[in-house]
């Protein structure tokens, strides 16, 4: 099994794997990190969420980074602005011991005018989710013309939220780019029409087939009716004491009513809901 110093990245990258405890690559890494440092190449990558390929783009982009090149040279699109943070605090961690990288996360929800100021001072990578830089490009604010590399991650996802529009548009005002690395769970007509109409000759990787959930998962369910639901979740709650896991409820005021009875019985539960800002969402977040 191969290790990350032999796949020939720069050594900043491989010490920073190294502290975060990465031994061996996954197999999405191992097909697709020697494929993109070594050449110039659009790439189609299918790969179930989870499977590391945040890493699998993510340390190529650094590897072939150009800290004399100005302007945006890498961007990555993600469909929702909790993934776009997580992203860039990946991104970051990787190029902890390389000089002078910015990375800068553009999602709506959050300040436009800080993100601007941000973008002013300087960026290599952005990552953003298609709205918010759509938003920033049609603000003048932000300009793609020295883009190489664009990353489509979770593809399949953000053109089943509806951003078909805004990708293409995206695509169409970066055609100095070199190279299109497209990361999805599947395989639907949308993504064919993407690579047929903006990529040039993509490698293919797949490495695990579509729709396949964990192995290790097991199903069950109770059946109750609504006055005592409360009570059963209790007992579930009560008789797995180390659970950790995801409650979800039909409205998001079910979701505000569940997380207040179990917080006031002493369960250590945080509410995630649309209704919440984007600070009480990232609090959420950290609270897991």
């Amino acid at each position: 099994m191969m290790n990350f110093n032999q796949f020939g990245l720069k050594n900043e990258l491989v010490q920073a794997v190294t502290q975060l405890g990465f031994t061996h690559p996954s197999p999405i890494q191992q097909n697709t990190i020697p494929l993109l440092i070594n050449n110039t190449t659009d790439i189609i990558a299918l790969a179930q969420t989870g499977t590391g390929k945040t890493a699998a783009f993510g340390l190529p982009l650094l590897h072939k980074l150009d800290p004399d090149a100005p302007g945006v040279q890498a961007l990555i699109l993600s469909p929702t602005r909790e993934l776009c943070m997580q992203i860039k605090d990946e991104m970051v961690k990787y190029s902890a011991f390389m000089e002078d990288v910015s990375i800068a996360a553009v999602y709506g929800g959050a300040s436009i005018s800080e993100q601007i100021r941000q973008i002013k001072r300087g960026v290599d990578i952005i990552v953003a989710t298609p709205g918010r830089l759509i938003d920033l490009i049609d603000r003048r604010a932000l300009f793609l013309n020295d883009v190489s590399t664009i990353v489509l991650d979770e593809a399949d996802e953000m053109l089943n939220m509806g951003f078909r529009e805004d990708i293409d548009r995206i695509l169409e005002v970066t055609e100095s780019r070199e190279e299109v690395w497209l990361f999805s769970a599947t395989m639907n007509n949308d993504v064919r029409r993407i690579a047929k109409k903006f990529m040039d000759a993509p490698q293919e990787v797949a490495v695990a087939r579509e729709n396949v959930g964990n192995e290790n998962i097991s199903h069950q369910y109770y059946v109750t009716q609504g006055k005592y639901r409360y009570e059963a979740l209790q007992r579930m709650l009560d008789i797995t004491p180390d659970i950790y896991g995801i409650i979800f409820t039909r409205t998001k005021q079910d979701a505000h009513d569940v997380s207040e009875k179990l917080v006031k019985d002493g369960y250590q539960v945080s509410a995630l809901h649309g209704d919440l800002d984007q600070n009480m969402r990232r609090q959420g977040n950290g609270k897991i």
